[in-house]
C-alpha cells in the first residue's frame, strides 16, 4: 500500500486536480418546494469557493504558508466556559476558567521546538447534531420522556435560537486559536434536523446559508404543543401548574411560547459550509424505516402527548434493542390510541423527505448562501442516488463525507458495500494526499447490519470494518464524527477519531480542527470546543432572539435525567493530536 512520504511542502504540491464542470442542471424540487428564509499560530489557506462533478469537488487551494506568530483564544473554551452555579436545584450559568489544551503523544512523540517550524495545512469549524425541531410534529414521541430524556427536552422548542447563536459565535473567531488561521469552511455531521420533516430542513438550510425562519408550523400564530398540554410530564412554562419541571425550580415564564415560534434572523455562517447526513435527517424518529402511514400521520391532524409509563418503557427497551426498525409497532400503537390524541392543525410543510429529498435541497440555488451549491452535493449524487461524496479541503488535503445511516431502519449505523469499495477507492487514488473522514455515526455505533430496502441484496458493513480499513491507508489522519453527542478522542490504528458534543444537549459544542506540519516528522491536529454567542446568564425577562439562545443553554443544563458527562475528558476536549507522517 503506498504511503504519504515526506511531510514537506514540496511534497504537498504534487497533486493532480481536477477540472471544474458545468451547471449542476438540477431542476425544481423540493428544495424549491421548501421556499425560502426570507498557543503558536500558522497562516492560513484560502476557502474553497467552486464545485466539481467529479470524484473530488472544488478547486486546490493556495499552498500552505509559514506559521504566524499569534493565535487567539477569545472566543473559544479555552478563554471561558459556562460552568454551572451551585450544585443542587435549578442551577444558573456564569462565567467559567477554560479548559487547558492537552497534548496527546499516543500516536506520535512531541519534539520540541515543533511550534516554531509548523505550516498550517487546514481550519475549519465542525457542527454536529444541531437536531433543529419542530416541538410541534405530531410524530414525535414525547410520551416516552419518563424511560428516556432524548425523547424530549425543554429546551427543544429554541433550538432554531440556539443555532443561529452558535453561527454568530463562528462568524465571530478571529481565526483558528492554534494558528490565527481563518476558518476555510464549516462541515455538519449529521442529524441536522429531528423529524426527517421538510419544515425543520428548510430551518437548517435557512439557518446556515442566512435568512428569515419563523419555527412554527400548525397554527400559523399559535403554538400546539406538549408545553401547553396541562400534563405535568412536561414544563409548563406559562401555566401556575406544579409540572415535575416546576418541582425541580424551572421558571414560569410568561410569553415563552409565542417566543418560541416568533421569527428569527440568521446571518448565515460566513465561509463555505458542507453536509453529512445523519440518522435524524432520513429516518421518522430518527429509528424507524421509512413507510406510507408515518408520511400520512405526519401531516394529520392529530398528535398523542400521552402514554402510560409501562407501555413506554416497553416501546422504549424495543427501539433500543431494534426490535421494530419498520416501526409497525409504532404504528399500531398510534392508530390504537386515535381517541385519546390532542387535535392539532394539520400542516403539509410536516411531510418526510426522502434522501434524494434531502440532496435536492441542498442543491437548491436559494439556499447556496456563501456556497458550494449543493454544499458537498452535486447532479452526480442525484444521479447515482448517494449521500456520500469527497471534497477539497485545501491543497494536498481531501475531505471524505460518508453516509452512515441504515435505512432498514435502527438510530445505529453501517455501511453498504458500493459505498466501503467506493471509499477504499477513493483512499487508494489519492494515497499522496492527507485524508479526513467525516460521518454522523462512530465507530461504536455502527453495528446495525439490517439490509437497506432500496437495496436488499447489499450486504452492511459495520464499525470495526470501517476502522480496519481506514487503519489500512496511511494518508488518513482523522475520522470526524457526532452522534453519540459526547466529547471523544480515541487513538485508532494510525490514525485519530474524534467525536464531537452536539449543539442540543449541554455543554452544547462545537469543535475548530486545524491541520499542522511539524516537518519533524509529525503531524497535529488541533482541537478547539467553542460555545454559542449567547450569554452564559440568561435573563428569564428577555424574550429577544439572544435572550431565547441564552435560555436553550440553561435549560439544556437542567434537563432532568440529562447525562452530565457530555463534556468528556479534558484530553477529549481541547487538544494537540500528534501523528507519524515521515
Amino acid at each position: 500500500m503506498s504511503r504519504i512520504g515526506t511531510t514537506d511542502s514540496a511534497a504537498l504540491h504534487r497533486r493532480a486536480l481536477l477540472a471544474t464542470v458545468g451547471a449542476l442542471g438540477v431542476s425544481a424540487g423540493l428544495g424549491t418546494a421548501l421556499g425560502s428564509g426570507s498557543g503558536p499560530a500558522e497562516a492560513a489557506t484560502a476557502p474553497p469557493r467552486t464545485r466539481s462533478a467529479g470524484p473530488v469537488t472544488g478547486p486546490s487551494t493556495a499552498p500552505p504558508d509559514r506559521a504566524r506568530t499569534t493565535s487567539s483564544r477569545q472566543g473559544t473554551t479555552l478563554d471561558t466556559v459556562a460552568t454551572p452555579r451551585g450544585a443542587t436545584g435549578y442551577r444558573r450559568l456564569g462565567e467559567g476558567p477554560g479548559w487547558p489544551r492537552v497534548v496527546r503523544s499516543e500516536l506520535a512523540s512531541a519534539r520540541k521546538g515543533r511550534a516554531d517550524r509548523r505550516t498550517a495545512l487546514a481550519c475549519f469549524v465542525q457542527f454536529t447534531d444541531l437536531h433543529i425541531v419542530d416541538v410541534q410534529h405530531p410524530l414525535r414521541y414525547e410520551y416516552l420522556r419518563a424511560s428516556t430524556a432524548s425523547a424530549w427536552r425543554p429546551q427543544e422548542a429554541l433550538s432554531v435560537a440556539g443555532t443561529v447563536s452558535l453561527i454568530e459565535r463562528v462568524n465571530a473567531l478571529p481565526g483558528g486559536p492554534a494558528t490565527g488561521s481563518p476558518l476555510a469552511f464549516a462541515m455538519t455531521t449529521g442529524d441536522n434536523t429531528d423529524n426527517n420533516s421538510r419544515a425543520e430542513l428548510q430551518w437548517f438550510l435557512t439557518a446556515m446559508s442566512g435568512g428569515r425562519i419563523v419555527p412554527n408550523t400548525g397554527e400559523d400564530r399559535r403554538y400546539e404543543g406538549v408545553q401547553n398540554s396541562g400534563l405535568p410530564l412536561y414544563w409548563q412554562p406559562e401555566d401556575a401548574l406544579r409540572d415535575g419541571d416546576k418541582q425541580l425550580g424551572f421558571p414560569r415564564i410568561d410569553g415563552f411560547l409565542d417566543a418560541a415560534i416568533r421569527e428569527v434572523r440568521s446571518p448565515g455562517l460566513r465561509m463555505p459550509w458542507y453536509s453529512t447526513v445523519g440518522n435524524h435527517d432520513t429516518l421518522p424518529g430518527g429509528a424507524y424505516a421509512r413507510g406510507g402511514f408515518f408520511a400520512e400521520f405526519a401531516v394529520g391532524g392529530r398528535k398523542l402527548e400521552s402514554l402510560s409509563p409501562a407501555e413506554g418503557a416497553a416501546l422504549w427497551a424495543n427501539v433500543r434493542k431494534a426490535g421494530d426498525p419498520e416501526g409497525r409497532l409504532f404504528e399500531e400503537l398510534l392508530r390504537s390510541r386515535t381517541r385519546a390524541m390532542r387535535r392539532v392543525t394539520p400542516d403539509e410543510r410536516r411531510a418526510p423527505f426522502t434522501p434524494l429529498e434531502y440532496v435536492t435541497a441542498h442543491l437548491d440555488p436559494w439556499h447556496t448562501g456563501p456556497g458550494p451549491r449543493g454544499h458537498g452535493y452535486t447532479s452526480a449524487n442525484l444521479a447515482e442516488e448517494r449521500l456520500y461524496y469527497s471534497f477539497r479541503i485545501a491543497e494536498g488535503v481531501l475531505g471524505i463525507s460518508l453516509d452512515s445511516t441504515d435505512n432498514g431502519g435502527h438510530y445505529e449505523g453501517s455501511l453498504g458495500t458500493a459505498q466501503l469499495r467506493w471509499l477504499e477507492r477513493t483512499l487508494t487514488e489519492h494515497r499522496d494526499e492527507h485524508v479526513l473522514v467525516f460521518s454522523h455515526h462512530t465507530g461504536s455505533t455502527m453495528r446495525n447490519l439490517r439490509p437497506d430496502p432500496a437495496r436488499p441484496d447489499e450486504k452492511r458493513h459495520g464499525g470495526e470494518e470501517l476502522l480496519a480499513l481506514l487503519g489500512r491507508h496511511r494518508n488518513v489522519l482523522a475520522w470526524i464524527n457526532g452522534h453519540s453527542h459526547k466529547n471523544n478522542i480515541t487513538p485508532r490504528e494510525g490514525f485519530w477519531e474524534i467525536s464531537t458534543a452536539s449543539h442540543v444537549d449541554f455543554p452544547q459544542l462545537a469543535r475548530v480542527i486545524e491541520l499542522v506540519d511539524n516537518h519533524d516528522g509529525t503531524l497535529s491536529l488541533f482541537t478547539t470546543l467553542v460555545e454559542s454567542a449567547a450569554p452564559y446568564r440568561a435573563d428569564h425577562s428577555d424574550l429577544s432572539q439572544t435572550g431565547l439562545a441564552s435560555l436553550y443553554r440553561e435549560l439544556s443544563l437542567n434537563t432532568p435525567g440529562a447525562r452530565t458527562t457530555l463534556s468528556g475528558e479534558l484530553g477529549d476536549r481541547n487538544t494537540e493530536l500528534l501523528l507519524a507522517r515521515g
